[in-house]
Parts: structure tokens; C-alpha cells; sequence
């Protein structure tokens, strides 16, 4: 089995090794246009998604009883009447 150490200093050498070619300066310029994409779209973060999960489910079980109590109003006016 092969040291963890081992494979992470060779890591840091292929790294360091890659950050002096052109495939260093490849992967800036990638990393840079993804960015700038990312940066365009309207995109969320996790925590903002998860608050506005939260905000629908709530206003989902509000609708939810809200939908039982006018159906309840409903049924009991449409009783009142066929007793009148």
C-alpha cells in the first residue's frame, strides 16, 4: 500500500511542476473564464436555496390550511342553506 504522505508530496510536485508550463497558464485562464461565467448566470447559493426551500414549504402547509378552512366555510353555508 503506498504512504498517504508520499502520494501527497508527489501531488505537490506534479502541482508545482504544472504551475511552471503552459498548462499552468491554461488552467488560470480556464479557471478565469469559469469565473466570469459563473459570475453572469444568476445563480444561488446553497444556503440561500435551502432558506427559500423552507420559506415555500411553510407557505405550502399555510395554503394547505387555509384550502381546508374555506372548504369547511363552503360546506357548512351549502348546509345552511338546504336547512333554510
Amino acid at each position: 500500500m503506498l504512504n498517504p504522505k508520499l502520494l501527497d508530496e508527489m501531488s505537490s510536485r506534479v502541482s508545482s511542476l504544472l504551475a511552471a508550463t503552459p498548462a499552468g497558464d491554461v488552467e488560470k485562464n480556464l479557471r478565469a473564464a469559469l469565473a466570469s461565467l459563473f459570475a453572469r448566470l444568476d445563480l444561488v447559493t446553497r444556503e440561500e436555496f435551502d432558506v427559500q426551500r423552507e420559506v415555500l414549504a411553510r407557505t405550502r402547509a399555510k395554503l394547505q390550511t387555509l384550502e381546508a378552512r374555506i372548504a369547511e366555510l363552503e360546506s357548512a353555508r351549502a348546509a345552511s342553506r338546504t336547512e333554510s
